[in-house]
């Protein structure tokens, strides 16, 4: 396979995952990171550094609604419920092992 059609793939991929977080509302971002080690900030996170390494300027909260479809503020408005002591304690013992 040659790499323009592994970037293809990748991106479509990516595409879907990023839509299926998108209408996946009900799955906290915390849920992601104790379950999985990364949330939808990571995501617009990792797509902002992808963008400074190709020279392309991309700042944090615009990357942040390419991924999450909206400005995050408004997202969290809508979407973000408060963390339960139970998810907070997961976070805490998975990033204290994990780092």
């Amino acid at each position: 396979m040659d790499d323009a059609t592994m970037q293809a793939l990748e991106a479509a991929a990516y595409r879907r995952l990023r839509d299926h977080l998108r209408n996946r509302t009900d799955v906290q971002n915390i849920d992601l990171m104790n379950l999985a080690g990364f949330c939808r900030n990571c995501l617009s996170r990792w797509m902002a550094e992808a963008a400074e390494a190709q020279g392309v300027a991309l700042g944090k909260e615009e990357a942040k609604t390419l991924v999450y479809g909206m400005p995050y503020d408004a997202w969290k408005a809508l979407h973000q419920a408060e963390a339960s002591e139970a998810q907070k304690a997961a976070f805490t013992e998975a990033f204290k092992t994990h780092g």
